[in-house]
């Protein structure tokens, strides 16, 4: 499903380059449950950002199901990522006046899907992440919890084959996160790829795989088999 070779990224800024990323290479399967833990500085969101199309390498292959990103122009970048990548970030980045259907069905509205499959799909997805009672609510009127779990509807609405969560419990308590990770697991044993990117040693270990980099570089890698769910993504 993804599969870099020998990525490097170089920030330059006037006549300092920093490496970010030092050859790095890495395949994860459909279905499989990733953590990517690092300290601050360990490349770790760099990586994240080049595989949800964020950013690009300076060196190397990156490809998702096959495709290339290299070559690829800036719009058809987006549509790939606006289809096969669901974004979750430590802050929620909900609209303040915006009730949860509507912040949910947004990513639908770029993508061009008729008002009426929008909402009933928006629907679908906070009930996929035990939200159905507060569809109505805006962000004022739900927990911390409660929040996550609506961004997180919003990056599956589009049915992605892939979940990528930048410290998804950063902004929680103990016992929230717990919740968004048990989630996590329901969404991985229903056959959807996640990789997470983390600090939390704790975080990392409810992923069937953990990767572990340090200074742009891969130090250790426990391997790990794809899931055997199917993910179906029909409309």
């Amino acid at each position: 499903m993804i599969d870099m070779q020998n990525i490097s990224k170089v920030y330059r800024m006037g006549e300092t380059e920093v490496a970010a990323l030092n050859g790095v290479s890495l395949s994860i399967e459909e279905g499989e449950y990733v953590a990517i833990v690092g300290t601050s500085g360990s490349g770790k969101s760099t990586l994240m950002n080049i595989v949800g199309f964020l950013d690009s390498p300076t060196e190397g292959v990156f490809a998702i199901h096959g495709q290339k990103a290299s070559g690829l122009t800036g719009r058809q970048l987006a549509d790939l990522r606006n289809r096969e990548i669901g974004f979750v970030f430590q802050q929620f980045n909900l609209l303040a006046r915006a009730p949860a259907w509507r912040q949910v069905e947004l990513p639908l509205f770029y993508a061009n899907v008729a008002r009426g499959t929008a909402r009933k799909r928006a629907l679908e997805a906070l009930t996929q992440v035990g939200l159905a009672e507060r569809a109505d609510h805006r962000p004022e009127e739900l927990s911390g919890g409660q929040q996550q779990r609506v961004a997180i509807a919003r990056a599956l609405v589009n049915r992605p084959s892939l979940l990528l969560a930048d410290e998804p419990t950063g902004a929680l308590d103990t016992r929230t996160g717990e919740e968004v990770m048990a989630l996590f697991e329901k969404l991985h044993e229903e056959g959807l790829t996640l990789v997470i990117i983390t600090h939390d040693q704790e975080v990392a270990e409810r992923a069937r795989r953990v990767i572990t980099m340090r200074d742009g570089v891969i130090i250790s890698d426990s391997g790990g088999t794809a899931g055997a769910a199917h993910h179906d993504r029909a409309s």
